[in-house]
Protein backbone atom coordinates (compact mmCIF):
# COMPACT_ATOMS: atom_id res chain seq x y z
CA UNK A 1 0.00 0.00 0.00
CA UNK A 2 1.16 3.44 -0.59
CA UNK A 3 3.15 5.02 2.20
CA UNK A 4 1.72 8.50 0.81
CA UNK A 5 -1.66 7.20 2.61
CA UNK A 6 0.33 8.46 6.33
CA UNK A 7 0.04 11.87 5.20
CA UNK A 8 -4.31 11.64 5.14
CA UNK A 9 -5.09 9.83 8.49
CA UNK A 10 -8.10 10.57 9.83
CA UNK A 11 -7.50 13.94 12.48
CA UNK A 12 -9.26 14.90 15.65
CA UNK A 13 -11.25 17.13 14.23
CA UNK A 14 -12.10 15.01 11.48
CA UNK A 15 -13.05 12.39 14.33
CA UNK A 16 -15.49 14.97 15.93
CA UNK A 17 -16.79 16.04 12.81
CA UNK A 18 -17.82 12.07 11.85
CA UNK A 19 -19.11 10.93 15.30
CA UNK A 20 -21.42 14.55 15.64
CA UNK A 21 -22.23 14.60 12.35
CA UNK A 22 -21.81 11.57 9.95
CA UNK A 23 -20.33 12.70 7.49
CA UNK A 24 -16.85 14.19 6.05
CA UNK A 25 -16.29 16.04 2.67
CA UNK A 26 -12.49 15.91 1.18
CA UNK A 27 -12.08 18.21 -1.44
CA UNK A 28 -9.74 17.42 -4.19
CA UNK A 29 -8.74 14.11 -3.39
CA UNK A 30 -8.57 13.19 -7.43
CA UNK A 31 -6.19 14.95 -9.93
CA UNK A 32 -8.10 16.84 -12.12
CA UNK A 33 -6.41 14.78 -14.95
CA UNK A 34 -7.61 11.76 -14.23
CA UNK A 35 -11.14 12.88 -14.91
CA UNK A 36 -11.64 12.36 -18.00
CA UNK A 37 -10.27 8.94 -17.75
CA UNK A 38 -12.85 8.01 -14.53
CA UNK A 39 -15.50 9.73 -17.32
CA UNK A 40 -15.38 7.92 -19.89
CA UNK A 41 -14.84 4.26 -18.25
CA UNK A 42 -17.94 5.50 -15.81
CA UNK A 43 -19.96 5.92 -19.43
CA UNK A 44 -18.66 2.59 -21.01
CA UNK A 45 -20.05 0.69 -17.80
CA UNK A 46 -23.77 3.07 -17.77
CA UNK A 47 -24.00 2.22 -21.44
CA UNK A 48 -23.32 -1.33 -21.28
CA UNK A 49 -26.00 -1.32 -18.32
CA UNK A 50 -28.82 0.56 -19.78
CA UNK A 51 -28.48 -1.70 -22.88
CA UNK A 52 -28.79 -5.16 -20.52
CA UNK A 53 -31.71 -3.71 -18.26
CA UNK A 54 -33.26 -1.78 -21.34
CA UNK A 55 -33.37 1.67 -19.51
CA UNK A 56 -33.23 4.87 -21.72
CA UNK A 57 -31.20 8.25 -21.55
CA UNK A 58 -33.49 9.69 -19.14
CA UNK A 59 -33.20 7.33 -16.43
CA UNK A 60 -31.23 7.14 -12.97
CA UNK A 61 -29.26 4.15 -12.91
CA UNK A 62 -27.11 2.33 -10.42
CA UNK A 63 -24.66 -0.43 -11.57
CA UNK A 64 -23.51 -2.38 -8.95
CA UNK A 65 -20.23 -4.20 -8.37
CA UNK A 66 -17.84 -2.18 -10.59
CA UNK A 67 -14.96 -2.72 -9.03
CA UNK A 68 -13.42 -5.69 -10.92
CA UNK A 69 -14.55 -4.02 -14.62
CA UNK A 70 -11.55 -1.59 -14.77
CA UNK A 71 -8.49 -1.01 -13.56
CA UNK A 72 -9.32 2.36 -12.69
CA UNK A 73 -12.19 2.02 -10.90
CA UNK A 74 -9.45 -0.75 -8.12
CA UNK A 75 -7.12 1.86 -7.63
CA UNK A 76 -9.39 4.39 -5.98
CA UNK A 77 -10.04 1.21 -3.21
CA UNK A 78 -7.57 1.86 -1.18
CA UNK A 79 -6.77 5.42 -2.63
CA UNK A 80 -4.36 7.68 -0.52
CA UNK A 81 -6.44 10.39 0.89
CA UNK A 82 -9.77 8.86 1.93
CA UNK A 83 -8.77 4.75 2.87
CA UNK A 84 -6.76 6.29 5.61
CA UNK A 85 -10.01 8.14 6.74
CA UNK A 86 -11.84 4.63 6.56
CA UNK A 87 -9.50 2.55 8.43
CA UNK A 88 -9.82 5.50 10.67
CA UNK A 89 -13.10 5.00 11.42
CA UNK A 90 -13.85 1.19 11.23
CA UNK A 91 -10.40 0.23 12.10
CA UNK A 92 -8.09 -2.68 10.57
CA UNK A 93 -10.68 -5.39 10.43
CA UNK A 94 -12.24 -4.81 7.22
CA UNK A 95 -13.72 -5.38 3.73
CA UNK A 96 -14.73 -3.67 0.36
CA UNK A 97 -18.33 -5.14 0.49
CA UNK A 98 -20.21 -2.52 -2.06
CA UNK A 99 -19.50 -0.53 -4.93
CA UNK A 100 -22.24 1.02 -7.35
CA UNK A 101 -22.27 3.72 -9.38
CA UNK A 102 -24.79 6.18 -9.15
CA UNK A 103 -25.47 7.94 -12.23
CA UNK A 104 -28.65 10.90 -12.39
CA UNK A 105 -29.19 12.88 -15.86
CA UNK A 106 -30.37 16.09 -16.34
CA UNK A 107 -34.60 16.20 -15.40
CA UNK A 108 -37.08 18.27 -16.83
CA UNK A 109 -37.54 21.78 -15.26
CA UNK A 110 -41.36 21.20 -15.37
CA UNK A 111 -41.69 17.75 -13.77
CA UNK A 112 -43.44 17.56 -10.66
CA UNK A 113 -41.60 18.24 -7.63
CA UNK A 114 -41.77 15.00 -5.26
CA UNK A 115 -40.32 13.72 -2.12
CA UNK A 116 -36.86 12.78 -2.10
CA UNK A 117 -35.99 8.98 -1.41
CA UNK A 118 -34.68 9.32 2.10
CA UNK A 119 -33.22 6.41 3.26
CA UNK A 120 -30.51 4.72 5.69
CA UNK A 121 -28.20 2.27 4.07
CA UNK A 122 -27.95 -1.90 4.49
CA UNK A 123 -32.00 -2.01 3.98
CA UNK A 124 -32.67 -5.51 6.43
CA UNK A 125 -29.79 -4.13 9.06
CA UNK A 126 -32.25 -1.62 9.82
CA UNK A 127 -35.30 -4.27 11.04
CA UNK A 128 -32.99 -6.97 12.39
CA UNK A 129 -31.19 -4.72 14.87
CA UNK A 130 -32.75 -3.71 17.65
CA UNK A 131 -30.57 -0.75 19.04
CA UNK A 132 -31.09 2.78 19.06
CA UNK A 133 -29.42 4.16 17.44
CA UNK A 134 -28.09 1.01 15.56
CA UNK A 135 -24.31 -0.06 15.33
CA UNK A 136 -22.30 1.77 12.44
CA UNK A 137 -21.18 -1.41 11.04
CA UNK A 138 -20.22 0.38 7.49
CA UNK A 139 -19.21 3.45 6.12
CA UNK A 140 -19.59 4.69 2.14
CA UNK A 141 -16.90 6.63 -0.02
CA UNK A 142 -18.31 8.51 -2.91
CA UNK A 143 -15.85 9.66 -5.58
CA UNK A 144 -17.83 12.78 -7.37
CA UNK A 145 -17.00 12.62 -11.16
CA UNK A 146 -19.20 15.42 -11.91
CA UNK A 147 -19.71 18.80 -10.27
CA UNK A 148 -22.45 19.60 -7.85
CA UNK A 149 -21.44 22.85 -6.20
CA UNK A 150 -24.44 24.65 -7.71
CA UNK A 151 -27.86 23.93 -6.34
CA UNK A 152 -30.27 21.69 -8.54
CA UNK A 153 -27.27 19.65 -9.47
CA UNK A 154 -27.89 16.33 -8.18
CA UNK A 155 -26.82 17.37 -4.89
CA UNK A 156 -26.70 14.73 -2.24
CA UNK A 157 -28.71 15.67 0.76
CA UNK A 158 -27.87 14.35 3.98
CA UNK A 159 -29.40 15.29 7.20
CA UNK A 160 -26.22 16.48 9.53
CA UNK A 161 -26.08 14.15 13.00
CA UNK A 162 -29.22 11.69 12.17
CA UNK A 163 -26.83 8.65 12.40
CA UNK A 164 -27.96 8.44 15.68
CA UNK A 165 -31.69 8.29 15.40
CA UNK A 166 -33.25 5.21 13.90
CA UNK A 167 -36.28 7.06 13.00
CA UNK A 168 -37.00 10.13 10.76
CA UNK A 169 -40.12 12.63 10.50
CA UNK A 170 -41.40 13.15 7.27
CA UNK A 171 -43.65 16.23 6.31
CA UNK A 172 -47.20 15.00 5.95
CA UNK A 173 -48.04 17.03 3.11
CA UNK A 174 -46.02 13.96 0.76
CA UNK A 175 -43.69 16.82 -0.84
CA UNK A 176 -41.94 18.77 1.52
CA UNK A 177 -38.82 17.57 3.46
CA UNK A 178 -37.26 17.24 6.46
CA UNK A 179 -36.62 20.82 7.90
CA UNK A 180 -32.76 20.12 8.42
CA UNK A 181 -32.00 18.77 5.82
CA UNK A 182 -28.85 20.16 3.99
CA UNK A 183 -27.48 19.81 0.46
CA UNK A 184 -23.82 19.04 0.01
CA UNK A 185 -22.17 21.23 -2.64
CA UNK A 186 -19.36 18.66 -3.57
CA UNK A 187 -16.96 19.38 -6.77
CA UNK A 188 -15.58 17.32 -9.41
CA UNK A 189 -12.75 14.76 -7.90
CA UNK A 190 -13.54 15.31 -4.47
CA UNK A 191 -15.46 13.13 -2.07
CA UNK A 192 -17.87 12.54 0.73
CA UNK A 193 -17.88 9.53 3.36
CA UNK A 194 -20.49 8.99 5.93
CA UNK A 195 -22.02 6.61 8.24
CA UNK A 196 -24.36 4.49 6.92
CA UNK A 197 -26.99 5.30 9.25
CA UNK A 198 -27.01 8.80 7.91
CA UNK A 199 -30.42 9.59 6.70
CA UNK A 200 -29.87 10.72 2.74
CA UNK A 201 -31.01 10.85 -0.07
CA UNK A 202 -30.47 12.35 -4.06
CA UNK A 203 -31.64 15.73 -5.02
CA UNK A 204 -33.09 16.76 -8.22
CA UNK A 205 -30.49 17.33 -11.52
CA UNK A 206 -31.56 20.52 -13.23
CA UNK A 207 -28.23 21.21 -14.59
CA UNK A 208 -27.41 19.79 -18.23
CA UNK A 209 -24.80 17.30 -17.62
CA UNK A 210 -25.47 13.42 -15.80
CA UNK A 211 -24.25 13.55 -12.05
CA UNK A 212 -22.28 10.59 -11.31
CA UNK A 213 -20.51 9.02 -8.26
CA UNK A 214 -18.85 6.25 -7.60
CA UNK A 215 -19.17 4.77 -4.20
CA UNK A 216 -17.37 1.97 -2.23
CA UNK A 217 -18.75 0.72 0.65
CA UNK A 218 -16.61 -0.62 3.93
CA UNK A 219 -17.72 -3.04 6.10
CA UNK A 220 -16.61 -4.80 9.19
CA UNK A 221 -15.28 -8.29 7.73
CA UNK A 222 -18.31 -10.23 9.46
CA UNK A 223 -20.72 -9.02 7.22
CA UNK A 224 -22.11 -10.67 4.07
CA UNK A 225 -21.14 -8.57 0.98
CA UNK A 226 -24.37 -6.92 -0.79
CA UNK A 227 -22.69 -7.20 -3.96
CA UNK A 228 -21.39 -10.44 -6.13
CA UNK A 229 -18.26 -9.04 -6.12
CA UNK A 230 -16.75 -10.55 -9.15
CA UNK A 231 -13.22 -9.77 -8.25
CA UNK A 232 -11.32 -13.28 -8.57
CA UNK A 233 -9.88 -12.43 -11.51
CA UNK A 234 -7.93 -9.65 -9.45
CA UNK A 235 -6.83 -11.48 -6.40
CA UNK A 236 -3.36 -13.02 -7.84
CA UNK A 237 -2.13 -9.83 -8.85
CA UNK A 238 -3.12 -7.83 -5.64
CA UNK A 239 -1.13 -6.60 -2.46
CA UNK A 240 -1.77 -8.30 0.26
CA UNK A 241 -3.75 -5.41 1.57
CA UNK A 242 -6.08 -5.34 -1.50
CA UNK A 243 -6.60 -9.06 -1.20
CA UNK A 244 -8.05 -8.03 2.55
CA UNK A 245 -10.23 -5.96 1.20
CA UNK A 246 -11.83 -7.75 -1.65
CA UNK A 247 -12.54 -11.07 0.49
CA UNK A 248 -9.57 -13.24 0.71
CA UNK A 249 -9.78 -15.31 3.69
CA UNK A 250 -8.02 -18.54 5.04
CA UNK A 251 -11.40 -19.74 5.66
CA UNK A 252 -14.93 -18.43 6.90
CA UNK A 253 -13.56 -18.78 10.91
CA UNK A 254 -11.11 -16.41 9.49
CA UNK A 255 -13.72 -13.57 9.55
CA UNK A 256 -14.69 -13.47 13.01
CA UNK A 257 -11.44 -14.76 14.16
CA UNK A 258 -9.15 -13.54 11.65
CA UNK A 259 -5.37 -14.96 11.72
CA UNK A 260 -2.87 -12.49 10.79
CA UNK A 261 -2.72 -13.69 7.24
CA UNK A 262 -6.54 -12.81 7.11
CA UNK A 263 -6.21 -9.43 7.88
CA UNK A 264 -2.31 -7.70 6.93
CA UNK A 265 -3.66 -4.10 7.33
CA UNK A 266 -3.38 -4.49 11.15
CA UNK A 267 0.26 -5.02 10.67
CA UNK A 268 1.20 -2.28 8.26
CA UNK A 269 -0.60 0.04 10.58
CA UNK A 270 1.41 -1.41 13.40
CA UNK A 271 4.32 -0.97 12.02
CA UNK A 272 3.89 2.58 10.50
CA UNK A 273 2.13 4.11 13.44
CA UNK A 274 2.27 1.97 16.56
CA UNK A 275 0.53 -0.73 18.43
CA UNK A 276 -2.01 1.83 19.91
CA UNK A 277 -3.23 2.32 16.33
CA UNK A 278 -4.43 -1.36 16.23
CA UNK A 279 -5.74 -1.77 19.69
CA UNK A 280 -7.70 -3.92 20.70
Amino acid sequence: MDDTCLKYCLTDDERGQFEEQGYLVLDDVLPTALLPELNAAADELVAEYRQTEGTDAGTSVNPFDFVGRNELFLNLLDWPQTFPKVWGILGWHIQLYHTHMMTVPPAPAAAAPKRMGWHQDSARLNIDLETNPRPRVSVKVGFFLTDTTAADSGNVYIIPGSHLRNRLELPEDGIGEPPDAMALHVGAGSAIIFDRRVWHASGRNLSDVSRKVLYYGYSYRWLKPRDNMTVDHLLTAADPIRRQLLGASTGNHGFTSPKDEDVPLREWIREHLGEEAVAP
